[in-house]
């Protein structure tokens, strides 16, 4: 099939690579210069598929508005807020009730631990290496934190995930970098998880899709199609029928859709990253470390620190919010101060994340003739987007996913 893919994110080069490795003829269509450049540029790099679990959950209503005046809040809320913004927290609400969660928690980490599966089969015949360390961290400053994090980890026994509580001293054995002054009751150790570049490997991706064949349109933007012909595509400058298109276009994507009466209550959520030089390696992270307090990673990328975090609802795409920064460089300072050079090349990323009400993405058919989806990952775009694709890749042939697909369809969004 000659397939068309709108977007060169992870999620969608992933799926440029699978459908090219599947003898299809793919074009990818970009608006950015490269891949990689909006949601996944940036973010946290951290591969753990247990705790990819979905935003909407029991009791996080009451956390948010806690958080609403908070200084160092791990979810803040804009202005402008649109009228849109509103729709989707009132879908959000109620998908935060205890069964909602429990089926959407399951099928978001059946998908994670299937990417992860994925990714590592992909990674393993590529002749390039990416940054990437093993190992993840997650901090508990005191009894507060140890207390919030217990259901998570029945989850975790639940799905057979390896991890281990740990204390405090024997979490500073594992990043030996850890300030000693700043108090730590203990963490959650998981030793299988680890930290990888997103973008680094999209850009691999990219390269080995190519070799098969694949081809990538930067700087292009597709518009809005019509309902009589979705399939033929048409940008400035050029017009191409496609035997089918696959929509990765994040936040973008509502809109496109909007003019074939598909609605997806797709919204940007905001997440902030600073990015920086290690000037000694060994007062920085071994690999990634969460501060389950704030909600904030840092992570080792090669000879660089990133530490990341935030969730920030309405605003908008250029304003950078001052208090998330301070949040972000307080975490940094309170863990592993003096790991980044701050004086100078210092990397400022704020970010798109498409995020659905419900938590796991839309994949498959769109009930449109020719029309796919592979979107909506939120800010687990990295951790889904290698199983996503193989997931996709095998529903375009005909063939039964190697996981059971039930429950990522455009259909739940009809039903209501």
């Amino acid at each position: 099939m000659n397939i068309a893919i709108l977007g060169a994110g992870i999620v969608g080069v992933a799926t440029a690579y699978e459908l090219a490795f599947d003898g299809h003829q793919v074009t990818v269509f970009e608006r950015h210069a490269s891949v990689a450049e909006g949601a996944s540029f940036a973010n946290a790099g951290v591969l753990a598929p247990g705790y990819v679990t979905p935003w909407a959950a029991p009791g996080m209503p009451g956390k948010v508005i806690g958080h609403l005046l908070a200084r160092h809040a791990p979810v803040r809320v804009a202005r402008p807020l649109a009228m849109a913004d509103l729709g989707w927290m009132r879908r959000w609400l109620r998908a935060c009730d205890a069964g909602t969660h429990a089926a959407n928690r399951a099928q978001l980490q059946r998908l994670a631990f299937y990417s992860r599966q994925r990714l590592h089969e992909v990674a393993a015949r590529m002749e390039y290496e990416f940054e990437r360390s093993q190992g993840y961290l997650v901090l508990l400053r005191g009894e507060k934190e140890q207390r919030i994090v217990q259901p998570g980890l029945a989850v975790l026994r639940e799905a057979g995930v390896v991890f281990h509580e740990v204390s405090g001293e024997q979490a500073r054995a594992i990043e030996p970098a850890l300030k000693p002054e700043t108090p730590l009751l203990g963490a959650i150790h998981l030793p299988q998880d680890e930290v990888g570049n997103c973008r680094q490997f999209a850009v691999i991706l990219r390269d080995a899709a190519q070799t098969l064949g694949a081809q990538f349109r930067f700087d292009t933007t597709v518009h809005a199609p019509g309902a009589a012909a979705p399939t033929t595509l048409q940008w400035d400058g050029g017009s191409q029928r496609f035997d089918a298109v696959v929509l990765c276009a994040g936040v973008q994507s509502g809109a496109w859709l909007a003019p074939l009466g598909l609605h997806v209550p797709l919204r940007p959520v905001y997440g902030y990253s600073v990015s920086a030089h290690m000037p000694e390696p060994v007062i920085g992270p071994r690999s990634g470390v969460m501060d389950e307090r704030y909600k904030v990673a840092i992570s080792r990328l090669g000879q660089r620190v990133r530490v990341a975090g935030s969730a920030e609802i309405g605003g908008r795409p250029d304003a950078i919010n001052a208090r998330a920064m301070q949040t972000l460089y307080k975490v940094l300072d309170d863990w592993f101060p003096g790991a980044a050079r701050l004086s100078r090349g210092v990397q400022v990323w704020k970010g798109a994340r498409p995020m659905l009400p419900d938590g796991p993405p839309v994949l498959g058919a769109s009930g449109v003739p020719g029309v796919w989806l592979n979107l909506g990952h939120g800010s687990s775009g990295w951790a889904l987007a290698c199983g996503s694709a193989r997931v996709l890749a095998d529903q375009i042939a005909g063939r039964e996913p190697a996981i059971d697909a039930e429950g990522y369809g455009i259909e739940r969004y009809r039903a209501r």
